[in-house]
């Protein structure tokens, strides 16, 4: 009998903006609490990262200022795009994540969203922000690798 090959997840979408702005200094998983409305609008990709954010509210995490646009077919039995989201976790990771992120400079964030054995699945991170002064150094040194790499392309 043959074994089941393991697929990867397959990506949804990714927060692009959050590796720009923010260190990680930890991630994890989570499932998210959804409407079939909702899954059928990420099956086609229509969501938007734009300024997400976890919060804690009664020993429970939930996902805030994430859009996830309406489904087109739906008809009459839409969702909010807009609603905030609450994420599966076991309480001793909310309870680690709600004392980390009470500290100073840090918060979680959404990362990615992605299928995993046919579950949509969130990767969350406890982050730093970065200051422009960072994000420059960082910008400076992809710019010289590049240049690097470039010139050793030419010899």
């Amino acid at each position: 009998m043959a074994k089941a090959k393991k697929k990867s997840p397959s990506s949804i979408a990714q927060n692009k903006v959050a590796r720009r702005n923010y260190d990680f200094i930890d991630t994890l998983e989570a499932g998210l609490l959804l409407v079939g409305t909702e899954v059928k609008s990420l099956r086609q990709g229509q969501i938007s990262f734009n300024d997400g954010y976890v919060n804690f509210k009664d020993g429970e995490a939930w996902l805030i200022g994430i859009h996830i646009a309406p489904y087109d077919h739906a008809g009459h039995t839409q969702h909010d795009p807009d609603r905030a989201r609450k994420l599966l976790l076991h309480d001793y990771e909310i309870e680690k994540l709600q004392t980390k992120s009470e500290q100073k400079g840090l918060t979680v964030i959404p990362v990615s969203l992605y299928f995993s054995r046919g579950k949509i699945k969130l990767q969350i991170a406890l982050a730093k922000g970065k200051n422009v002064h960072s994000r420059k150094e960082e910008l400076k040194r992809r710019d010289i690798a590049k240049d690097t790499a470039r010139q050793l392309a030419n010899y």
